[in-house]
């Protein structure tokens, strides 16, 4: 059997995910080029932390460069519905082709004793004000959390919400309602029915099949892959997703390969059958990774469990919830692209009032040099970042090395 080098591998991995075109080499995204982006990676997902833009806004800026959230969350309004808030590898945006697959979760939710929502609905308080909630959004039309009173008592926490909020949730989750749009990143909630348009296919799948689509989706958007990261990317446990993955490679859909790893071992791969050709030129070096771009810590990029340091030997963290003397590079730590190698990461925080994004810490990889191509292209990232962002300077608190924060700041 082949083994496909690592070179090969990273050059699909990203391929799939579509970070892998030249910076500049297409023209300023449409709206429909924002969706395919979405549809290309299967979901997008959703965060609040905003030391910068909110990560599912970053996550598109990583594949196309700069363009204008504004379209992006049309697509999610009804100016232009074709993304839906839903539930897959985590609170997601998602195209509306796939709203059937999220109805098995919601009969779960409406039909488990044992489901938190479904303890909580069990109260016969609840249970009243759950039914005021909806009978409120059938009157007045979609609502905020902002639009329910409280109960006087001060919030000590994230899941510690007023009781209108677990009625919206409670609700949300079973499918009686859904996210008809934002504004200021508050959920407008409003009857399915009124937010999903005629078109959207409303045949309930089986869990088998369900979790057959999710395995197959996230293999597709991995490009290649370990037989149970297929459902690391929807979070499937891997007793659900084993049989799928073995179902699918009894069909044919996904292959077996063997790739070597960034550590030189070799391992037992998959790969899906649409990706099998393009696996197939990369190893013959004809499928170059152009690309330097930033990712958010929430990309897709890095679902698959442990597949960062298996493909990049690179470890991605996120440290926002650790106590800041535990932190090792920083808060909301952007790993730096470049082409197929991970050479860096920075912690950023945009001041918006003054335009100022701030990079409180900078750090290559052990081993990468601060070549004048490597400072060329990530200023040339870096410039666009800022656009994205309305930045008109950076500062630079501390680089290791020290050099090539200097190199950088003399190239922008």
């Amino acid at each position: 059997m082949t083994i496909y080098p690592t070179s090969a591998l990273r050059a699909v991995a990203l391929r799939a995910q579509g970070l892998h075109t030249a910076n500049g080499s297409e023209s300023a995204p449409t709206r429909q080029r924002i969706y395919e982006a979405v549809d290309g990676v299967g979901c997008v997902q959703i965060d609040t932390l905003h030391m910068v833009r909110r990560s599912q806004y970053l996550v598109l800026w990583s594949r196309l460069g700069k363009y204008d959230p504004a379209d992006f969350d049309a697509l999610t309004s009804p100016a232009d519905r074709r993304l839906f808030e839903g539930w897959q590898h985590a609170a997601t945006i998602i195209p509306l082709t796939e709203y059937r697959y999220q109805m098995v979760r919601q009969r779960r939710v409406r039909e488990t004793p044992a489901t938190y929502t479904q303890r909580w609905i069990g109260d016969p308080g609840n249970a009243a004000l759950a039914e005021a909630v909806l009978e409120r959004i059938r009157k007045e039309g979609a609502l905020r959390t902002s639009d329910f009173e409280g109960d006087g008592r001060a919030r000590n926490s994230w899941w510690d919400w007023k009781p209108a909020k677990h009625a919206l949730e409670h609700l949300f989750a079973t499918g009686d309602l859904a996210i008809s749009d934002r504004t200021k990143f508050q959920r407008l909630y409003d009857l399915t029915g009124r937010v999903l348009p005629e078109w959207v296919d409303l045949t309930e799948p089986s869990i088998e099949e369900r979790d057959r689509f999710w395995v197959e989706q996230g293999a597709k958007a991995l490009g290649v892959c370990s037989p149970r990261h297929a459902g690391d990317y929807t979070w499937m446990k891997v007793t659900s997703s084993r049989p799928r993955v073995a179902d699918l490679l009894s069909a044919g859909a996904l292959l077996p390969i063997q790739g070597r790893l960034a550590d030189r071992t070799v391992a037992d791969l998959i790969v899906h059958k649409d990706n099998l050709r393009l696996l197939e030129q990369a190893a013959d070096g004809g499928l170059p990774s152009e690309r330097t771009t930033f990712l958010s810590p929430f990309d897709s990029l890095f679902w698959a469990n442990r597949r960062d340091e298996q493909f990049w030997n690179f470890h991605q963290s996120l440290e926002a919830y650790l106590p800041a003397p535990k932190r090792t590079y920083g808060y909301f730590c952007l790993p730096i692209l470049h082409h197929d190698r991970f050479v860096g990461r920075f912690d950023p925080k945009l001041v918006r009032k003054t335009g100022t994004l701030i990079l409180r810490s900078l750090y290559l990889e052990p081993g990468v040099k601060s070549s004048e191509e490597l400072v060329e292209d990530v200023a040339t990232a870096m410039q666009d970042f800022m656009a994205f962002h309305d930045a008109r300077e950076l500062v630079i608190e501390n680089s290791q090395p020290a050099i090539f924060g200097k190199k950088l700041m003399k190239a922008l």
